[in-house]
């Protein structure tokens, strides 16, 4: 037996209930074990098993957070993020121009093609959060509260996104600084990247300019797509230099969230304007419904109005008709009176 590598029994998670069995989850093909191989191959047995603890706890995280989830889904998933472990592990260790698609498809037991199923772009592979990323900012602006500012809802977005930080080892959050320099130093990584920064400006833009009424190519709404895209810039830069400077845990996570508040901030002083002109949009089309109500019923009670003139007119021409009728029969009365009784 190993003995460099901890068993089950000498964790320190031991006394704690069981975490879900991710192996139950996974369909045929790439399994823990087979990452787990991988990565204790790549950069040693205790980060190996760091990682597997962690990858538990997430997954734990995850399914609480998204009970509804369905077993064909929650696989489809779980062989994803395997897939995409193991190909970051892969790129960490040995450079990402330096490792071919077939290599990482060979290593976790699947064709290339099921990896292209999967991820349409070797850079996906490690940019595998980037879809959840924009739609979880435009469903935060899409969804805000009439009192919730446009920044207010991205940070909520922002914080949501960061919890799930919270159950990385702070000897694994020690490897973000190498992730982030991988990105910056790999050209196809960085386009990538650049490409995901872009996405959230546009969503971004786009909402907002919904929001507003506007056309999202008018410069409002697109400088401060720009701007709040930004925001999530900053968590990442400020998580990479807080690490470096040896802030863990709480300390690390009230540090990040302390930076991204302070540039919120400053940017609420700039969309402040362009609140304003969303709300001058609601404004706007409430004043038009009002409008378009008070219109419909001044067109209601015209048409009433002339139905009953019409009526009216139809009524007065009828008694019009029948008095002269009366004056006719009187005439003829007075005039056979006037004649006498036939045969005088």
């Amino acid at each position: 037996m190993d003995t460099d590598k901890p068993t089950a029994a000498d964790s320190p998670d031991a006394d704690r209930p069981a975490a879900p069995d991710i192996d139950e989850a996974l369909p045929d093909g790439p399994d823990d074990d087979v990452l787990h191989r991988l990565i204790s191959d790549e950069m040693g047995d205790r980060i190996a098993e760091v990682m597997r603890m962690t990858r538990r706890a997430q997954e734990a995280w995850h399914r609480s957070r998204y009970p509804e989830e369905g077993l064909r889904e929650r696989k489809r998933r779980l062989t994803r993020q395997l897939i995409s472990d193991a190909a970051t592990t892969m790129f960490a260790t040995r450079g990402f121009d330096k490792v071919r698609v077939a290599e990482v498809a060979d290593r976790v037991g699947v064709s290339e093609k099921t990896i292209y199923n999967y991820f349409p772009t070797k850079e996906s592979m490690v940019l595998d959060t980037a879809d959840e990323a924009v739609e979880a900012l435009a469903e935060a602006l899409r969804n805000r509260a009439p009192d919730e500012t446009i920044t207010a809802a991205v940070v909520r977005a922002i914080n949501a996104d960061m919890e799930r930080f919270d159950n990385v080892p702070d000897e694994l959050r020690e490897f973000v600084p190498a992730f982030v320099s991988m990105i910056e130093d790999t050209p196809a990584l960085r386009a990538a990247w650049l490409e995901l920064h872009d996405r959230l400006a546009k969503v971004a833009r786009d909402e907002l300019a919904a929001q507003a009424g506007v056309d999202p190519r008018e410069p409002e709404p697109t400088v401060a797509g720009r701007a709040l895209a930004g925001l999530a810039e900053v968590a990442l830069e400020s998580r990479v230099r807080y690490i470096q400077e040896g802030l863990k845990g709480d300390e690390l996570r009230t540090a990040v969230s302390g930076d991204i508040e302070r540039a919120s901030r400053l940017l609420e002083t700039g969309l402040w304007s362009f609140s304003l002109m969303a709300l001058g949009a609601r404004a706007k089309r409430q004043a038009r419904d009002v409008t378009e109500a008070a219109e419909l019923t001044r067109t209601q009670v015209v048409a009433a109005m002339e139905q009953a003139r019409t009526a009216f007119k139809e009524v007065r021409r009828q008694g019009q008709a029948a008095m002269r009728q009366v004056r006719a029969d009187v005439r003829a009365q007075r005039g056979d009176r006037r004649r006498g009784p036939p045969g005088r």
